[in-house]
């Protein structure tokens, strides 16, 4: 179609006349509502955006005198950044004096290595640069696997919930009903308990 005629048609449906690919021959042109498709790429953008995970890279500081609470609470940063899809970089600064107890150093980013194994992968075993020695983990899992573990922990726990619910709505406890006699059957009865019953004799 010559190229007038193309915009002619586009601008009759007040579309427009869009080249495709130019360095085909003859050009390829489209007709489409231009700023629409622009917004709907500019969406597709946003939206690839916020599925994507920006891996960091946090640094847990640790000392060789560090003792067992400050090491687990340090362990459990680590932890968490590795769940949260982050790298950790585990570093050990070594002071004056300490540069000779290097081995100290080495043995705690190698106990911290054993503790998070089930969590991470080594990217890098502990290694010493100057007056620090430093180990750098990555989160096992990936992004995905962490998601699809998320989803399911919520249902496991939205079931529990369910579960809970339709228990709480059951009676506690069901009373048999206690059939009631009537007063005509109660009274022959009481006549012949009072009948069996010996009188007293009275003593002069």
């Amino acid at each position: 179609m010559p190229p007038f005629e193309a915009l002619k048609l586009a601008r009759s449906k007040n579309l427009d006349l869009v080249e495709i690919s130019p360095t085909a021959q003859p050009p390829v042109c489209r007709i489409m509502d231009y700023g629409k498709f622009l917004y709907q790429q500019e969406k597709k953008e946003r939206e690839a955006k916020k599925h994507q995970k920006t891996i960091t890279v946090k640094e847990v500081k640790f000392r060789i005198n560090v003792d067992d609470h400050d090491y687990e609470t340090k362990k459990n940063h680590v932890l968490r950044f590795l769940d949260g899809g982050d790298k950790v970089k585990a570093t050990i600064f070594f002071r004056g004096r300490e540069m000779t107890r290097t081995g100290l150093g080495r043995q705690i980013l190698e106990r911290l290595i054993k503790d998070v194994e089930p969590h991470s992968i080594v990217e890098f075993r502990p290694r010493q640069e100057g007056n620090t020695l430093h180990a750098i983990l990555a989160p096992k899992k990936t992004a995905a696997e962490r998601e699809k573990e998320r989803e399911r922990e919520a249902r496991q726990k939205a079931k529990q919930e369910r579960k809970l619910a339709q228990e709480k709505e059951k009676p506690t406890s069901e009373k048999p009903a206690t059939e009631s006699v009537p007063e005509t059957e109660k009274q022959p009865a009481v006549a012949a308990a009072a009948a069996e019953a010996p009188n007293p004799v009275s003593q002069t």
